[in-house]
């Protein structure tokens, strides 16, 4: 099976301005399948902006909303999958969520975050109640996770058992926890024998500081791409083979006794 190559936007575009950041992806996507990308994966709310305050229930769209619709062009029209962050209104509700629309431009997968980090986030959001939503890609099993939500090793370890080969995490993350995109994330990827994205805001927002540092982390633990702190657009291999006989030479889930774990819940 061949390798899964993946393009990690990490920008923060423009808070606010809907249209520019959907072109800013455009413009990411035709550089991305131009170095031969699948699948395209920017930051946590990056349709929107994150730092935006009481403009949340105003730019909240539904799951299939313009926004949608929007990235699947993109989607089509250079061949290769998107995932995006966006604030999903359902009813009265709004969600931190993300959606995975693949290069036929048809929705699918879209995750709400379970974990809401600050008060900014849970003034406005509703946590979402399911932890594992997954997607096949190009004979991948991808997952999704939000920022906040990977810092839970149980949210990842149900991942694991669950199957997700590639797990995405869209991320808002911020200074000075830049800790987690040095060391936390890689540790995840090997702990649960998985690739991960971890795809970054960078630069001053509102009250936020976002430091970038984006990266593909490997089921060995190894970075194999690495952002700086700046607008960049960086691209990794998910290979399927690698993965496959890291599992076997790395066997955490088979010796696991899960019969010893029931007070963690």
């Amino acid at each position: 099976m061949p390798s899964l190559r993946t393009a990690l936007l990490q920008s923060s575009g423009r808070p606010g301005a809907v249209a520019e950041n959907l072109k800013a992806l455009d413009e990411a996507a035709a550089r991305a399948a131009d170095a031969g990308a699948r699948l395209l994966v920017a930051p946590e709310l990056f349709l929107t902006g994150y730092a935006i305050g009481d403009a949340v229930p105003e730019l909240a769209e539904p799951a299939e909303g313009p926004g949608s619709a929007a990235i699947a062009e993109i989607a089509v029209r250079h061949g290769l999958a998107v995932l995006y962050g966006y604030p999903e209104r359902d009813g009265e509700r709004i969600f931190n969520a993300s959606q995975l629309i693949g290069p036929d431009g048809v929705r699918l997968a879209n995750y709400r975050k379970t974990h809401l980090f600050g008060c900014f986030e849970q003034e406005w959001f509703t946590p979402g109640e399911q932890t594992v939503v997954q997607a096949d890609l190009d004979g991948i099993r991808v997952g999704l996770l939000i920022c906040y939500d990977v810092e839970f090793p149980e949210n990842v370890r149900a991942h694991a058992l669950a199957g997700t080969d590639l797990l995405l995490v869209p991320t808002a993350q911020m200074h000075p926890f830049q800790f987690v995109a040095e060391s936390v994330v890689p540790v995840r990827a090997f702990e649960s024998q998985m690739y991960v994205a971890y795809v970054n805001r960078t630069g001053p927002e509102g009250e936020f500081e976002f430091v970038g540092l984006s990266c593909l982390a490997g089921p060995d633990g190894v970075v194999r791409t690495r952002a700086g702190r700046g607008e960049e657009l960086v691209i990794g291999e998910v290979d399927p083979e690698f993965l496959a006989a890291s599992r076997a030479a790395n066997p955490y889930l088979a010796d696991r006794r899960p019969g010893l774990y029931g007070s963690l819940a």
